[in-house]
Parts: C-alpha cells; sequence; structure tokens
C-alpha cells in the first residue's frame, strides 16, 4: 500500500497565522486583521525590500563605476 501524505502546512508563518486566527475569533486579542495576518504579508515585504536594496547597491556601484570613481 501507498503512504498518502497531505501537507496543509506552511511552516512556522503558517502555524502562527492559524493560531492568531483562533485568538482573534474567540476573542483572546483584539489585534486589527492587518496584525493577525502579519505572519503571512512581513516575509513578503522583507523578501521585496531586500531586492530593492540590492538593486539600489549594484545601480549605485554601476554609476560610480561609470562616473570614473
Amino acid at each position: 500500500m501507498d503512504n498518502v501524505t497531505i501537507n496543509i502546512g506552511g511552516g512556522f508563518a503558517g502555524l502562527l497565522t492559524i493560531v492568531f486566527i483562533v485568538l482573534k475569533l474567540i476573542g483572546e486579542i483584539t489585534w486589527s486583521w492587518w496584525w493577525v495576518l502579519s505572519p503571512l504579508w512581513i516575509p513578503v515585504v522583507m523578501f521585496i525590500t531586500f531586492f530593492i536594496i540590492i538593486f539600489l547597491i549594484w545601480g549605485l556601484s554601476e554609476l560610480l563605476m561609470g562616473a570614473g570613481f
């Protein structure tokens, strides 16, 4: 017989989001829904910010190298 596995996770962020949603729904926390769902969007914002910084550094280095500095 084949083993069947079902992955419904998303790692730590997914588990934390589920915990926050349950706590919000039972009234244990009074946070806004933005903060309840923050484990989902904060990593995305950090990823985008990281690449913006990398591209800015790369662009600045290209600008300085082209200017002869």
